[in-house]
């Protein structure tokens, strides 16, 4: 199963402070050890929500919103993309984590959706543009 692990943000990172050269190495051994167990597909830090947009949707309208936004608690810092047998596992690589801000902080995992997760109403006219895509993105 793959699962998103989200670094939530803090009024730390929200402030554009860099981590301290003893946490990049921390974080540094704790993603080669995610790599090296084949867990880790992806991930990185992400800058404040002050160099952001969100793009807010109404029907056909869409409106730009510049960031910062409100809520530190509920943005994201940062994120990997893990390979799991199940939550359980991710849990267990999750609390290995070095405390991945200065101070208290949360990390999010959240399971993606699979294709079969569709199944009931994935007609194969809808499941072509995915599989091409898909495709597309596997290729050396």
């Amino acid at each position: 199963m793959r699962v998103m692990v989200l670094v939530k943000a803090t009024s730390n990172s929200e402030a554009g402070e860099l981590p301290s050269a003893e946490l990049l190495e921390a974080m540094g051994k704790y993603n080669e050890e995610l790599a090296n167990a084949g867990i880790m597909l992806t991930g990185d830090g992400l800058k404040p929500s002050s160099q952001g947009k969100r793009i807010a949707f109404d029907g056909p309208d869409r409106r730009v919103i510049d960031g910062p936004f409100a809520e530190t608690r509920e943005l994201v810092a940062g994120y990997w993309v893990w390979e799991v047998k199940d939550m359980a596992e991710a849990v267990e690589w999750a609390k290995r984590c070095p405390n991945p801000m200065p101070g208290p902080s949360e990390i999010e995992i959240r399971p993606f959706y699979e294709m079969a997760d569709f199944a009931e109403t994935l007609t194969p006219e809808a499941a072509a543009p995915h599989e091409r895509v898909r495709e597309k993105l596997n290729k050396p």
